[in-house]
């Protein structure tokens, strides 16, 4: 940075003045190539070939002046200079929209994120919004969300209740946003629990009726969850198939809730099942009945979306469950050593 002051010390033709009157020497066509607002404040302030001409920026700190006009020059920010960046980032960000520096605005912008805390949210939130910079905008409004209690407590806050109805608004208006995702994400993540525990059940429907459902869970890729999880599907199921087979109010007027499921999942499995394509028998009950209903009615739409999330579903946990083969592994071994290699090296 000393070598950069003694560049500006000389030859220098143009005088940055602060607030508090001090003045930085710098070069004209550093200061243009840099900024076209600077350049177009060069170019009303020139006096003539070999005068100076003066440029005010006012507004903020000395200091961050100075460190914006030894960013112009250096035109990157080096590691060694992060501190400065987030000591003066705020600054830094309002100077760098203010006259156009896109880069260093990116700088001061991840530097405010960074270090943003819920007592400033409310601040640098309404300067995110008047610096166009909608990733630290984002940035407070979710800490605002989830630490809210903080927010609350800060002098911000208290001003914009006071002074800023807007704000208040605004953010009030973000809080009740964040709410709604949270509670949409919960509904949808209920929502693929269920189709994953459908999916479960017509496999499990598959393995009870195939004979195989002693030995479902006990091959070499199985875990210990996952086991426990067939093994309660399938015994759930079970206990639901015995009381269908032996419930007697399943044909009486209302019916049986118990058995009017059961007949659901046989009718879903129905939907899923393909051995019929592959040439297979199925076992599983009413499963040609429900498919030479189907092709006599249509499904409603309702139904059409359930087969079509639970076959989802199915594909998903197959993926998720399916083994690398040991080949792929054993090439990602030794693809792996030798980058170390080439690292070390």
């Amino acid at each position: 940075m000393a070598d950069l002051d003694a560049l500006r010390a000389s030859a220098a033709d143009v005088r940055v003045v602060t607030s508090d009157g001090r003045s930085i020497a710098a070069h004209s066509y550093v200061l243009a190539s840099a900024s076209p607002v600077l350049e177009k404040m060069i170019d009303r302030a020139w006096l003539g070939w070999g005068a100076e001409c003066t440029i005010r920026v006012l507004g903020v700190p000395s200091d961050a002046v100075l460190a914006f006009v030894h960013f112009l020059y250096s035109s990157r920010v080096a590691p060694e200079e992060e501190e400065v960046v987030g000591a003066h980032g705020a600054q830094l960000l309002a100077l760098a929209h203010a006259y156009r520096v896109p880069w260093l605005k990116r700088a001061a912008e991840a530097a405010v994120s960074a270090r943003l805390t819920a007592d400033r949210a409310v601040d640098i939130l309404k300067l995110a919004r008047l610096c166009d910079a909608p990733r630290l905008y984002l940035r407070c409004a979710r800490l605002a969300a989830k630490d809210f209690s903080a927010v609350e407590r800060s002098d911000g806050w208290r001003f914009a209740c006071r002074h800023d109805p807007a704000l208040e608004l605004e953010l009030l208006q973000l809080l009740e946003d964040a709410d709604q995702r949270r509670a949409r994400w919960a509904r949808e993540r209920a929502s693929q629990e269920a189709y994953k525990q459908l999916g479960e059940a017509m496999d499990s429907l598959d393995r009870i009726f195939a004979g195989t459902e002693d030995n479902c869970c006990h091959g070499p890729s199985a875990t210990d969850k996952l086991c426990a999880a067939r093994d309660s599907t399938c015994q759930g199921l079970r206990l639901l198939m015995r009381h269908f087979a032996t419930c007697a109010r399943k044909i009486a007027p209302g019916g049986c809730a118990r058995c009017k499921r059961m007949l659901q999942l046989f009718r879903l499995h129905a939907s899923v099942c393909d051995r019929q394509e592959q040439g297979q028998p199925c076992r599983v009950p009413f499963c040609s009945h429900f498919k030479a209903k189907m092709q006599t009615e249509k499904a409603d739409k309702t139904w059409r979306l359930l087969v079509k999330k639970v076959t989802r579903a199915r594909v998903m946990s197959s993926v998720a469950e399916r083994k690398v083969p040991e080949v792929v592994a054993m090439s990602w071994a030794r693809y792996s050593s030798s980058s170390s290699r080439r690292t070390i090296s």
